[in-house]
C-alpha cells in the first residue's frame, strides 16, 4: 500500500497536523497536478504560469473538498448517512469524523480498502492519549498551531508501519 499524505483539521476547520510521506503520481508517471505552463489555452497562446501549490494550499483544498462532499451526503441521503471515503482515479480519500467534530484523512492508493476503522483507531489510541491527555498541549489550536507532540509522531509512524504495511 502507497500513504500519500495524513491530514487532522479541528472543528475550526484549521489543519493542526499534517503529514506527508510520497506525492501521488499518475499511470504515465508524471505528477498529478500541472505544471507550470504546460497548458494550451483554445488561442494557442500558453496559459499563465502557476507555481507549485504550497503545504497550506494543500490542506485547504483537502478540507474544503472534504467540506463539500460530507455535506453533499448528508442533504441526498439524509443525517443517518455518513461519508467514508472518495476514489479517483489518482488516489483514495478516507475520512474519518469524532464526536467532538475533529477530521482525520488519509490520502492512499487506489487499491487500499476503507481505512476508518484504522483512523479511528488513531484517533483513540494516538491522538486521544499523547494529545489530549497530555496537560502540556493546548486544548485549542488557534491560528493553525498544531499538535506538536513528539510521542504521537512517533506512535503514528509505528501504526502506519505496523498495520499498514508497504
Amino acid at each position: 500500500m502507497v500513504l500519500y499524505s495524513f491530514y487532522i483539521f479541528d472543528r475550526h476547520t484549521e489543519c493542526i497536523y499534517s503529514k506527508r510521506w510520497t506525492r501521488p503520481v499518475s499511470s504515465s508517471g508524471k505528477p498529478t497536478r500541472p505544471q507550470s505552463g504546460s497548458s494550451i489555452t483554445s488561442d494557442s497562446s500558453p496559459a499563465p504560469t502557476r507555481g507549485v501549490m504550497s503545504h497550506s494550499d494543500d490542506e485547504k483544498l483537502i478540507f474544503g473538498l472534504v467540506f463539500s462532499l460530507r455535506n453533499m451526503v448528508q442533504k441526498l441521503g439524509g443525517e443517518d448517512d455518513t461519508f467514508l471515503s472518495y476514489r479517483t482515479g489518482e488516489y483514495k480519500l478516507h475520512y474519518y469524523e469524532t464526536p467532538t467534530r475533529m477530521k482525520f484523512v488519509m490520502l492512499t492508493d487506489t487499491k487500499q480498502n476503507n481505512l476508518r476503522p484504522y483512523l479511528h483507531q488513531i484517533w483513540a489510541n494516538l491522538y486521544v492519549e499523547y494529545v489530549v491527555k497530555n496537560p502540556l498541549a493546548p486544548v485549542e489550536h488557534p491560528g493553525g498551531i498544531g499538535v506538536a507532540n513528539e510521542l504521537f509522531e512517533r506512535g503514528l509512524e509505528t501504526f502506519i508501519k505496523a498495520v499498514l504495511p508497504a
